[in-house]
């Protein structure tokens, strides 16, 4: 891959340029096959266009009565996946029909269309050969209802707002910024207008958006991930650009095949931080149900529900706990802290809370609350319970005292009771009901030294402050000897009256020279500024973070072995966390960036009993992002992967090459001469 065509918005012949992108892909095919022998291995050249009837970049269409559009290719082809690939740009309300025709394919337009209008066709990866399914990419025919096809271009790059990589195959749309309403408390633009222009970013993040006028234009990137070609909020990322971008004033920008995945890219002018918003839902209690006795469950179709009140005709108010499931607290679970033989199977009662009225307003609202609960035994339940109703009268009929089997504990909790600890962790225990006892001074924490001698080492619980029925035992724990925990039955007591039997857990502490060890010299220029420096696995996988970092020294211990990177997250507001973007109140989301050296490496090796050390300057991480920075992030993200990639296929070993691997080391130099020629 090289960069060989530079060009700036404002001074590009369009017609070239279109001729460029469209035909590239089956230029270098059809240089290709006049050079490959026959037989061999199998075909991996995609179709190449042979004719377009009527000519591609035609003008003066009609708007009614367009007749068919035919394009022909050397071979036969199928047509796959059109749904999500084939887009028209403007949006049609009737999408043209194609059928296939021999060796090409048949375009019907179904829609009237606008005067004075420049549309394209764009087909993604949908053409492929009849064969072995190799794709045409990025094939477009485009056409004008006007005197003549408008010809400015823009490009740009899509990226993941929070994991900073590329969100591919998003659509970017186009509006004159004269044509919608510009109101400064809200934007609402993707729900009321139409756009104009359509581009969409290749498998890299990376897009070319063509047939633009040389006007302002308000611009977004969608994601589209239910294919329908509009926004929905809460499932599809979205992306936006402050103000307003005239392609005529954007600066040069080259343009470049890429050999490797078969499509034309280039430098990106803008740059989409993407984000899924959070869509508006209206408030309303959706269903209440009482799923265990001592157990309901409210259900609220948006985030946090505000409660004014809740009360119970049978139980009193101090003994119904509030338990919030998710982070937007719209499912809550209520526990009754009563005895089993106290509750009625119908609890009713009373809630009022803030619900949205017709005109999108929270207003209080009383509902009734019925909630029933009867015990359903389970087939194997049932069967054990006639089994023993069989071996009761079996002994009573021989004169023998029945002694009825011990049943299963129904007290639930979760937590290791062997292996290695995190000291840093502690152990967690999770619990199937809310406590109401804990009887901690019977806690035993026991640790065997190496000589045998045993110590008493002090344990107490904290309660998670989010999460009602989580706890952890923590300790001083240390490196060497074995640790024993040792819970007594009935330590533990639950809303339900279950108590534990006895638990005993057998732990060895992490030895620290198994583990590499992090450390972080942070520098930044703010000092009221926090940062969130996250250590992920070489997957991209969270494993460790620090919070409130400020300029300082950091450091991550018990660290595996093996590739590691890191996020960091500017914390503007300082709540620990990452927080999204919002488009109706043209919030951008906090930036988060991938670290990486001088070198531009972002994925480091640690071994074990290693000490690694880091110097970042959050200053040049969170730098302003210009054209040149991007380029050259993008750029050095490309090394990594060619990089990491040759040293796969060096483990794997040579294999057995493919015509398409002859194809372009034959085929770029003429390829390059197109470019070169084109100013």
């Amino acid at each position: 891959m090289s960069k060989q065509t530079r060009h700036s918005g404002g001074k590009v012949n369009f017609l070239r340029l279109s001729v460029v992108l469209l035909f590239a892909t089956a230029f270098l095919s059809r240089c290709a096959s006049m050079m490959t022998p026959t037989g061999g291995p199998r075909d991996s050249l995609p179709p190449v266009i042979v004719t377009m009837l009527p000519d591609n970049f035609s003008t003066n269409r009609p708007t009614t009565n367009h007749g068919k559009i035919y394009i022909e290719f050397d071979e036969f082809v199928q047509i796959k996946d059109q749904q999500k690939e084939f887009f028209t740009s403007p949006q049609m309300k009737k999408k043209p029909t194609i059928t296939m025709r021999g060796r090409g394919i048949v375009i019907q337009m179904r829609d009237t269309l606008r005067p004075n209008t420049t549309y394209a066709l764009n087909f993604g990866s949908a053409i492929r050969d009849n064969n072995e399914g190799n794709p045409l990419y990025s094939m477009r025919y485009v056409f004008s209802t006007g005197p003549e096809i408008d010809s400015m271009v823009m490009s740009g790059y899509t990226a993941d707002g929070y994991r900073a990589d590329s969100v591919s195959k998003s659509f970017i749309w186009f509006f004159p910024a004269d044509s919608v309403k510009d109101v400064a408390e809200y934007d609402s633009t993707l729900f009321n207008y139409q756009p104009a222009v359509i581009g969409r970013a290749e498998d890299n993040g990376i897009f070319i958006a063509q047939n633009l006028k040389p006007i302002p234009y308000r611009i977004y990137a969608v994601e589209d991930k239910n294919d329908n070609q509009m926004y929905d909020p809460g499932t599809d990322q979205v992306g936006f650009i402050d103000g307003s971008w005239n392609p005529a004033e954007m600066p040069d920008f080259a343009i470049w095949y890429d050999s490797v995945r078969r499509y034309v890219s280039a430098e990106p002018q803008l740059y989409f931080r993407m984000f899924t918003d959070q869509a508006f839902k209206r408030q309303v209690l959706s269903e209440s149900q009482r799923p265990k006795q001592h157990q309901a469950m409210l259900y609220f179709s948006a985030a946090r529900p505000e409660i004014r009140s809740l009360r119970f005709d049978s139980i009193p108010a101090d003994r119904v706990i509030v338990d919030p499931q998710t982070v937007g607290k719209d499912t809550i679970a209520l526990w009754f802290n009563v005895p089993s033989a106290a509750l009625p199977d119908t609890i009713k009662g009373e809630l009022v809370y803030l619900k949205h009225d017709t005109l999108n307003r929270l207003q209080p609202d009383t509902v009734a609350l019925k909630l029933t609960w009867r015990l359903i035994e389970t087939k194997e339940q049932e069967r054990e319970r006639e089994k023993i109703e069989r071996d009761r009268k079996k002994a009573e009929a021989a004169g023998e005292v029945f002694e009825e089997p011990k049943q299963e504990n129904p007290f639930v909790y979760n937590m290791p009771t062997s292996g290695d600890l995190n000291p840093e962790n502690h152990l967690t225990i999770d619990f199937d009901y809310p406590l109401v006892e804990a009887d901690t001074s019977r806690l035993l924490l026991t640790r065997q030294l190496e000589d045998n001698t045993i110590e008493d080492v002090p344990i107490h619980m904290v309660h998670d402050t989010a999460m009602l029925r989580r706890w952890y035992l923590r300790a001083n724990w240390v490196p060497g000897g074995q640790y024993t925990l040792t819970i007594p039955d009935s330590v533990f007591r639950d809303v339900a009256g279950y108590a534990n039997d006895s638990i005993v857990g057998k732990y060895k502490v992490y030895d620290p020279e198994q583990f590499a060890t992090v450390k972080v010299h942070v520098s930044a220029r703010d000092p009221q500024m926090r940062y969130i420096v996250q250590l992920l696995d070489g997957s991209g996988s969270l494993k460790q973070e620090r919070r409130d970092v400020a300029a300082g020294d950091i450091q991550f211990n018990y660290v595996p072995a093996g590739e590691i990177k890191f996020r960091i997250i500017e914390d503007r507001n300082g709540n620990g966390k990452w927080d999204t973007g919002n488009l109706v109140e043209r919030r951008q989301p906090e930036r988060a960036e991938m670290y990486a050296n001088e070198e531009g490496e972002d994925t480091f090796a640690t071994k074990t009993n290693w000490e690694i050390e880091f110097t970042m300057d959050m200053d040049r991480i969170f730098a302003p992002v210009t054209m040149q920075s991007l380029s050259r992030m993008l750029d050095e993200q490309e090394m990594q992967r060619l990089r990491r990639e040759a040293e796969k296929r060096a483990k794997e070993g040579p294999k057995q090459p493919e015509r398409q691997q002859n194809m372009n080391t034959g085929s770029f130099g003429s390829a390059g001469s197109m470019f070169s020629n084109f100013r």
